[in-house]
């Protein structure tokens, strides 16, 4: 058994929230492993939705652009009669992009090749999965996390600072911590297949037996490769045949037709539908992030999004605190993340619920957008707001002109690794420059102009009035001038204070 020098993070894991982790952490310049029990990347679609909020956040770690050119928009719905006749409609919500909200419906992108993408990223920032290495005990203290590896070359003990367990529905890290995992199954079963097949055709997500639990099936064209997804529920119990052969069966007993043939399967599971959500999402130097936190039903495409938003907002509050933060930042985490969870388990159950039915269609309340933290510690605002936008939203984005007159947006401001200042019509920033924090003011004398008029739109503010926005692309304060003092103490708190030479 060999001993590794200490690194700041373990990751266990390389799935979408591992990634989404290990990529945070990399271009913050903190140290990490990641490891994956499995020999090879996940080679199936299981999440294939990707929600506008997490086209956001996938603007600002580098890789919006190439999911998109993988992948496309979702094809609407073709529900089959009995008699060979069908109704079509929208499976989502399709809006237009409005100047706060650019991203306005979800796209369709399998998970291999959205992990593709994110492990190129993660390689362009120098690092890599460790495949074939498994998480097989840990112990910790004070200090650190004892942990103890399985890979190619044999055991290995390795310290860390933080251990993080994104490996999954049975997560053994949630296991090892002993930490309840309370829900339901939910009476469901289901198989999901990716699958080479003839006799349909690629503009329409095929949906046969709407209603019918018994003889429903659904064969959606997935965006960025020839293959379908054959999705339908099976019976409780038994075995059951994922051949292509017997899927083939399968499909034509419940089309009523025989002329869809399976000629191959790339990945094909069956699976029981849960809702579950995990006691507490930290145990001392130990998190829980994406599904070991939490696992939902397919319908509303929340799994995958809500994992990537978890490693999002669990990344920047790690490196700060390895960087000299209080500790206590990293209880905002599960302060923030777990009511989110149990909000999107109510409507991913809601919406299975409605599938049953045959009467699935998916919202507003499927992108995300309106998720925010205005409960959290980690929110400010003074004076208090009545009304509009508040501290712990989602900051907006808004086209601006910058005063050498070429256009910006505040995304591209908010993009990277800091936290960002606005002033509008203010005279001079509340506090003083320092690392981290990137200043701007809107305004007449200002760097930036809201020629517009759709900056104060979305931010409802009133000359002299400052935002705060996180690294993350919420926001965490909102102050009027007179209490600017304010702000200095929040970034104080977050280990973003002066240091001597700067206040000298």
């Amino acid at each position: 058994m060999t001993q590794n020098s200490t690194v700041d993070v373990l990751i266990s894991g390389a799935g979408a929230a591992g990634l989404t982790l290990a990529i945070e952490l990399a271009r913050r310049g903190v140290s990490f492993r990641l490891i994956e029990k499995l020999n090879d990347p996940f080679r199936g679609s299981r999440g294939k939705g990707i929600q506008p909020r997490t086209q956001e956040v996938f603007e600002d770690l580098g890789i919006l652009d190439r999911i998109v050119a993988l992948g496309g928009a979702y094809p609407r719905q073709r529900e089959y009669r009995d008699d060979g006749s069908f109704c079509e409609s929208d499976a989502v919500l399709r809006e237009e992009p409005t100047p706060a909200e650019p991203y306005h419906f979800p796209l369709m992108v399998p998970q291999f090749l959205t992990e593709g993408v994110m492990r190129e990223r993660l390689l362009e920032l120098g690092h890599r999965p460790d495949f074939g290495c498994e998480l097989i005990g840990f112990e910790q203290d004070d200090a650190g996390v004892t942990a103890r590896l399985q890979g190619p070359s044999g055991q290995e003990t390795i310290r860390v600072r933080w251990l993080v367990g994104a490996d999954g529905g049975r997560s053994f890290v949630r296991h090892a911590l002993d930490i309840g995992f309370p829900g339901k199954t939910l009476g469901v079963r289901a198989i999901v297949a990716d699958v080479m097949l003839t006799g349909l055709d690629r503009d329409a997500w095929h949906r046969f037996g709407e209603g019918d639990m018994q003889r429903q099936i659904g064969l959606c064209p997935l965006a960025g490769t020839e293959l379908f997804q054959i999705q339908a529920p099976i019976p409780l119990e038994g075995e059951i045949d994922l051949s292509a052969a017997c899927l083939t069966a399968l499909v034509a007993e419940r089309t009523g037709r025989d002329d869809i043939h399976v000629h191959s399967v790339s990945w094909a599971s069956a699976f029981h539908m849960n809702a579950r959500l995990a006691d507490r999402y930290r145990l001392g130097r130990v998190f829980l992030a994406g599904d070991a936190a939490h696992t939902h039903p397919p319908t509303g495409g929340q799994g995958l999004n809500t994992s990537v938003q978890d490693a999002y907002n669990l990344g920047w509050k790690l490196a700060a605190v390895a960087g000299g933060a209080p500790d206590a930042l990293l209880d905002s985490y599960e302060q923030e993340r777990r009511p989110i969870a149990a909000a999107m388990l109510g409507l991913a159950t809601g919406l299975l619920d409605a599938l049953k039915r045959g009467d699935l269609r998916r919202g507003r309340e499927v992108h995300q957008l309106d998720i925010g933290y205005p409960e959290s510690s980690l929110s400010l605002e003074k004076p208090a707001r009545r009304g509009g936008l508040l501290a712990g939203n989602r900051a907006p984005d808004a086209p601006l002109m910058a005063a050498a007159g070429q256009p910006r947006r505040l995304f591209e401001l908010y993009k990277g690794t800091h936290w960002t200042l606005l002033g509008y019509e203010v005279d001079q920033a509340a506090v003083p420059s320092r690392k981290g924090l990137h200043i701007h003011r809107i305004g007449g004398s200002g760097d930036l102009i809201d020629q517009s008029g759709h900056f104060l739109n979305a931010y409802a503010l009133t000359p002299g009035d400052f935002v705060l926005v996180r690294p993350d692309g919420y926001i965490g304060a909102i102050v009027a001038s007179r209490e600017a003092s304010a702000l200095e103490d929040y970034l104080a708190q977050l280990g973003l204070g002066l240091t001597a030479g700067e206040r000298s």
